[in-house]
């Protein structure tokens, strides 16, 4: 795998965090299960602003890993809502390695789509205002 430079996207970060040597493994590389879940936390963000409240995963749609991410990197999730449905919301999220602190360089790691579905205060399914 090689590093290609990356244009970011013309968005805020939903979320940056450095992982931790906790997350690594005896490599020094960053566990899938580590980023699937920060992925699922970017995604969340903006979905459950769209919702207006309390939403659930209900599928990843798509999941890529480009680069693996290493200690020292710092990960910038960006997620944006592409689609709304009746009671869902699709999110991209794109993830981000900024490395070498030095001579720094970013690339693109993952890459993933994720369905939400809007819940009521008792856990049922409920429709998205459409606006």
């Amino acid at each position: 795998m090689s590093e290609h430079l990356t244009t970011l996207p013309d968005l805020q970060p939903a979320l940056r965090v450095m992982p931790m040597p906790k997350d690594l493994n005896a490599f020094g590389d960053v566990f899938g299960g580590w980023v699937m879940a920060q992925v699922d936390i970017a995604g969340a963000l903006p979905a459950m602003q769209r919702a207006r409240g309390r939403i659930a995963t209900v599928a990843v749609n798509s999941f890529s890993f480009k680069q693996p991410i290493s200690a020292g990197d710092v990960v910038s999730f960006y997620a944006e809502v592409v689609k709304v449905g009746t009671s869902s919301i699709t999110v991209d999220v794109q993830v981000y390695a900024e490395r070498h602190p030095e001579n720094p360089i970013t690339v693109k790691v993952t890459e993933a789509r994720l369905t939400y579905v809007a819940l009521d205060a008792g856990g049922n399914k409920r429709p998205v205002d459409p606006a």
